[in-house]
């Protein structure tokens, strides 16, 4: 009797079953993660009590804080989930949904541990599974690449859902402006994959890494792209610097200033899948998939379990540390005007990204395809980048307004002192004396 099914279906299956626990444990984790590294960049502690107290060791099993993300679950489930008045119900409750949704499929044609060869197996007598080769991979499909910009691109739905349903003028600004942010960089974040699919000549994700494998990672050939990538993904997952959406300063919350609750995790949890899932292309496409160099076992042609499970750590390493530096650029640069966002992408970004495509074009054309080639190429667009920037037209969109009485616009016959005259200020230890009067406590 022939079997129930193949090696590649069976592998898959396994696949998307393993890596979404994994996806949806280190989600949670993330979040942990993120208040530690603030904590440390603005010198805390950040979470370091909640743990676990299995009741027959003698000591609580707490370190770090490692149990403040089930802290953080419990107290979403057990807060209030209400709908505010005039609220559409339906789309309110759907907008979080279709958040996570593309964000929890799109990682489904990343190449996560190489190939492996798989046994007959049978249960009870039945030939469940036909030995042959197949990929660890989610979907191993041929339009691998087209697959994650088209469920990428679908994010954009629940955000402006959210803002819409809530019948909330500050949650309707931030769709708008998530909606014409997203749309704004998905052009440029399409230009730069089209780069690296022009000298890889395939969309599938996987032989895109073989190739890297065998060649040279394409972070050393398209640095550009892969810097115009990361930027995109940043705008692209509603990330500091470009989370104008939910811009507390001006919005409140944003989008989901009136969701609470579960329906508020999930926005939250989204976010940070996104990022999983933009750091897994940007590793895929830029930094080797799971190939190591001076590591056998991350080669293609190392199939097995050990080999799969060294490629499958070494993969998500890299993404940890993609989500790492998302993290350390969202507590260090300061969040960008709204009109500077959009500026960014049309002035800037999308025609860089053409002139990268052409110039790729032009350098597959001529067959100069290696390595150092295409990196001169890239060291000739960003200087022709910075000699330009100069010579374009700039705007002073930050000019201060003269208010009278101010420093900067004093009256007729009045000067501006804007120094600290109380003692201690003056003074070098900063500490004031017994003598120096009262001290401000702000």
């Amino acid at each position: 009797m022939s079997a129930l099914m193949n090696a590649q279906t069976f592998v898959s299956l396994h696949v998307l079953i393993i890596v979404l626990h994994v996806i949806l444990l280190t989600v949670a984790y993330l979040i942990y993660l993120e208040r530690k590294i603030s904590a440390y960049i603005q010198d805390r502690v950040g979470p370091n009590r909640v743990g676990f107290d299995f009741g027959v060791l003698p000591f609580k099993f707490g370190f770090w804080g490692l149990g403040q993300p089930l802290a953080d679950g419990i107290k979403f489930l057990l807060k209030e989930d209400y709908t505010p008045n005039g609220a559409d119900k339906a789309l309110f409750t759907l907008a979080p949904v279709l958040m996570i949704i593309p964000a929890l499929i799109g990682w489904a044609v990343i190449p996560w541990g190489g190939h492996i060869e798989v046994g007959d197996i049978y249960v009870a007598g039945f030939h469940l599974v036909a030995a042959g080769p197949a990929q660890v991979i989610g979907a191993n499909v041929n339009i691998g690449v087209v697959y994650m910009l088209a469920v990428a691109s679908l994010g954009v739905y629940g955000v402006t859902l959210g803002g819409w349903a809530s019948n909330n003028k500050y949650s309707f600004l931030g769709g708008l402006r998530c909606t014409a942010g997203m749309i704004s960089y998905e052009i440029p974040l399409g230009a730069t994959i089209l780069a690296v699919l022009l000298i890889a000549g395939t969309v599938r994700p996987d032989r895109i890494v073989e190739m890297q494998a065998d060649q040279g990672w394409f972070i050393l050939s398209f640095p550009l792209a892969a810097v115009f990538f990361y930027i995109c993904s940043l705008a692209e997952s509603n990330r500091a610097p470009f989370d104008n959406a939910e811009a507390e300063q001006e919005l409140v919350g944003g989008y989901h200033t009136e969701y609470s609750a579960m329906r508020f995790a999930l926005f939250f949890l989204a976010e940070y899948a996104h990022m999983i899932t933009a750091s897994a292309l940007l590793v895929a496409l830029f930094f080797g998939g799971y190939h190591v160099p001076f590591i056998p076992w991350t080669h293609p042609e190392a199939v097995g379990i050990g080999p799969m499970i060294v490629k499958f750590l070494a993969f998500f390493t890299k993404v940890l540390l993609s989500i790492c530096l998302m993290m350390v650029i969202r507590w260090t640069i300061p969040r960008i005007r709204y009109d500077q966002v959009l500026k960014l992408a049309w002035g800037a970004l999308i025609p860089l990204g053409i002139a990268l495509v052409v110039a790729t074009a032009l350098m597959v054309y001529m067959g100069w395809t290696q390595i150092w080639q295409l990196l001169l190429m890239n060291i000739a667009l960003a200087g022709a980048l910075l000699f330009s920037i100069p010579l374009l037209p700039h705007e002073r969109v930050n000019r201060r307004i003269p208010i009278a009485g101010s420093r900067f616009s004093p009256l007729a016959g009045e000067r501006a002192h804007a120094a600290p005259t109380h003692p201690a200020a003056l003074r070098e230890s900063g500490v004031a004396g017994p003598d120096d009067g009262l001290v401000s406590a702000h």
